[in-house]
């Protein structure tokens, strides 16, 4: 060995003597090794968490600071190239709007709702039972539709309404769930709750006096009827503006549906403008009304095997013609032709055809078709792919109808029922848009009298446009407007007399409700005609004259 390696053996030797004099054993060695071991990693550990924390603290920084501070530097990270891709995703982006503020209040309950009817008719139901539960300071669960009615529809809210929207933009007057907290679910499972209809047409005092406390003692209640359930009148401003802002901005369609709509009145505009014609001359209706006019034998009894085959239908034995003389039964397509030729519509227009399948098809359409060409359905105007996911969804294709025929430049039922209501008082909100209210009673004894002979084409068409054309304060050509006496009769008014106010407004114009004391059926309806939340517009924006024709 020589003597380096001599010296550096020596030297290790003595430093293990003295690590081994100074630790004392070898255990107590291998402990604060291990010791130390620990600590590095410790020390590794907190170091790099501390270095990872710095980084993201820059780099949010840098999201906050860098675009002002190295604005005009140049970087591959803000080429020229990539800023006006940047600008252009930012300004795609749909804007945020600012949610109300939530209602903050005792909550007295919770309110389950089942709606009936077909959609307008559960539309407005919404609407009403938003109103009552917001001044019953209860929480109301997101209502549920009608699936064993006629139409046998088995939508879910979700699938007509855009439900978010629905909760989110009412959260200032109402708490509104899409079910119940799940200790109150289990219980409603149980069957352990309050179930009832609620009496109609019933004021405010009925819901704060009668209802309410059946919510505070059962904790739950359930409304297993709604249509028609608040009154037209008598009720205080506030409680008819909650009913509009409901209607006209807290209801709105799934986005899809809304889409479809956009893109049936896009084809539509690209021609020009259109009539939506709300024909209501489906089987349904026809089965349920008792009116057969127009039909043959078998068509007759086939309507009225119909109206047996559903028990809830009450009314059986009806008289056809008398029902029609009363102004109580759909116009058939051969009387609405004559109609809208008689008020002057360009045979030209496109007629837009809001309704289900017609009964007796093109054969009954034809007495339509022959005078206006231009007739048009969803059907016709969209691929069957497009109509997919609303096939054998009555409730979905009548959302659809509804949102064309609000964008028409006139709209024209021939019934009176719960859509053509709701849609003439949603087209009043949106400007008094023309919508033509026909008179059945009137248009039925007149168009028999033109058949007859009793009165040439142009007296029947003056008489027509000045009956339907009337506004409140207005002196039409009073030589062709008929007074109906009830059950005394009729005449013809002179020159010189001034009509009355319920001939008046025919066309969609501003006008007040009519309110008959103990009989609200015969009232005009709220929906029709929501004047306490209308801003009446100057007499020369609503002209309303069919001397311009479409």
């Amino acid at each position: 060995m020589c003597e380096a390696e001599k010296f550096i053996y020596h030297k290790k030797k003595l430093l293990l003597e003295m690590k081994v004099k100074f630790l004392g054993d070898s255990k107590l060695k291998n402990s604060l090794v291990s010791k130390s071991r620990m600590s590095l990693w410790m020390i590794r550990a907190i170091t790099i968490l501390l270095l990872w924390s710095c980084c993201v603290h820059l780099v949010a920084v840098g999201g906050m600071w860098g675009p002002r501070l190295l604005k005009g530097w140049p970087s591959c990270f803000n080429s020229h190239h990539d800023l006006p891709m940047a600008s252009q995703e930012m300004t795609s982006l749909p804007i945020k709007i600012a949610l109300p503020p939530k209602r903050l209040y005792q909550n007295n309950g919770y309110l389950m709702v089942s709606c009936n009817g077909g959609l307008n008719q559960m539309r407005a139901a919404i609407c009403d039972m938003v109103t009552i539960a917001r001044y019953m300071n209860v929480t109301l669960i997101v209502p549920e539709l009608d699936k064993t009615s006629f139409w046998n529809d088995p939508s879910e809210f979700k699938d007509i309404f855009d439900v978010d929207h629905f909760i989110t933009s009412l959260r200032d007057e109402v708490r509104i769930l899409k079910e119940l907290p799940p200790r109150l679910k289990r219980r409603v499972e149980l069957g352990v709750y309050h179930t009832m209809p609620p009496i109609s047409w019933s004021n405010m005092s009925y819901y704060q006096d009668q209802i309410l406390p059946l919510v505070k003692k059962h904790k739950v209640l359930h409304l297993n009827k709604t249509d028609t359930r608040l009154a037209n009148n008598e009720l205080p401003v506030e409680v008819q503006k909650l009913r509009c802002r409901v209607n006209f901005n807290g209801i709105r369609f799934t986005p899809k549906i809304e889409e479809l709509g956009r893109r049936v009145v896009k084809i539509l505009r690209e021609k020009g403008p259109f009539l939506v014609l709300h024909l209501r001359y489906e089987m349904d209706m026809l089965a349920f009304s008792g009116c057969s006019h127009g039909c043959n034998r078998y068509e007759e009894e086939e309507l009225t095997r119909m109206r047996y085959a559903y028990p809830w239908w009450k009314e059986k034995v009806i008289n056809s013609e008398m029902k029609r003389k009363e102004g109580l039964c759909p116009l058939t397509p051969e009387e609405t032709a004559l109609t809208l030729s008689a008020l002057g519509i360009d045979r030209n227009v496109q007629i837009y055809i809001a309704a289900g399948e017609i009964y007796g098809g093109k054969r009954r359409l034809k007495a339509l078709t022959d005078v206006f060409p231009n007739v048009v359905r969803k059907e016709t105007l969209l691929d069957s792919s497009d109509l997919s996911f609303c096939k054998n969804h009555s409730s979905q294709m009548a959302a659809l109808d509804y949102l064309i025929s609000l964008e028409s430049d006139i709209f024209v039922p021939t019934y009176y029922g719960n859509m053509a209501k709701v849609v003439e008082g949603h087209r009043r909100f949106l400007g008094f848009k023309k919508t033509i209210e026909l008179n059945r009673k009137f248009l039925v004894n007149l168009i028999d009298e033109y058949y007859q002979g009793l009165v040439s084409w142009e007296v029947f068409s003056t008489r027509v446009k000045a009956f339907h054309a009337t506004r409140m304060g207005e002196t039409p050509p009073l030589s062709y407007i008929k007074i109906w006496q009830g059950d005394a009769g009729h005449g013809w008014v002179d020159n010189g007399t001034r009509v009355k106010a319920f001939h008046a407004t025919r066309m969609g114009g501003p006008k007040k409700r009519l309110v008959i004391p103990n009989k609200p059926k015969e009232e005009d309806y709220f929906y029709a005609n929501p004047y306490e939340c209308l801003q009446l517009l100057h007499e020369n924006d609503n002209s309303n004259s069919l001397d311009e024709t479409i």
